[in-house]
């Protein structure tokens, strides 16, 4: 534990100090009540296991299913809003933002199989984040906020958008990934650049048309007429 809360000092831009830690931060309890669940279920005492996990949830709004495996050094930062599904497996420095979802695509329903996503090594998801199903995020990727992930990362890859993109890549330690798992602002997303031109394009059409005095309705094309009359 001590290393956890030096972890979090470190990676927390607001720089914890060490008693803020122990009596601020729910990402740090909820590893407690985690801890405690989990030896439990090993046990096979269930219901009692999910009762010690549940507390975890009440008291800090994160609920971690006692059969998820945990590496060192979690960092759930903020933490409102997480789950993290039963086979959920996260590996060491991981760091999760609050609203994340680590779940299921409901499409294995036999016992014992593998339903929820695999984090390894020092990745970080964004708040509201959702990634489902049995998928890997390889280790030093980073998943944006908000994005809906459903197929493995590459290692060192970022992704952003629903259903998410890759949008960059970085190495190891260079701090290409921002807060809430977002790329560097000179990190764009692609598709952006091909709207941004689509709208340009279109825009050039108009004055050119405008020039040309053919804009009246005979010229229109189709989907100006659909979009004049709908009710959008």
């Amino acid at each position: 534990m001590l290393e956890l809360i030096r972890t979090i000092q470190s990676r927390d831009p607001a720089k914890p100090t060490f008693l803020e830690v122990i009596v601020g931060y729910a990402g740090f309890h909820v590893l407690g009540f985690h801890k405690i669940a989990s030896f439990f279920w090993k046990l096979n005492l269930r219901a009692l296991a999910r009762f010690i996990a549940q507390l975890g949830r009440w008291f800090t709004g994160i609920e971690i299913h006692p059969e998820a495996k945990i590496g060192k050094n979690l960092f759930i930062d903020h933490g409102m809003g997480v789950v993290v599904g039963q086979t959920s497996v996260i590996g060491d420095n991981v760091t999760l933002f609050h609203g994340v979802t680590l779940g299921s695509r409901g499409k294995c329903k036999e016992p014992g199989c593998k339903r929820h996503p695999t984090l390894e090594d020092h990745v970080t998801v964004g708040a509201g984040a959702k990634i489902l199903g049995d998928v890997t995020i390889h280790r030093y990727a980073s998943v944006g906020a908000n994005a809906v992930v459903t197929k493995d990362v590459e290692e060192g890859i970022s992704v952003i958008g629903n259903p998410a993109r890759k949008v960059g890549a970085h190495k190891p330690g260079d701090d290409a990934v921002a807060m809430y798992g977002m790329p560097e602002e000179d990190t764009v997303d692609p598709i952006l650049h091909v709207i941004d031109g689509l709208v340009r394009d279109v825009k050039t059409l108009k004055g050119e048309q405008e020039k040309t005095g053919t804009n009246d309705t005979t010229d229109k094309t189709d989907y100006e007429k659909i979009w004049k009359g709908s009710d959008i």
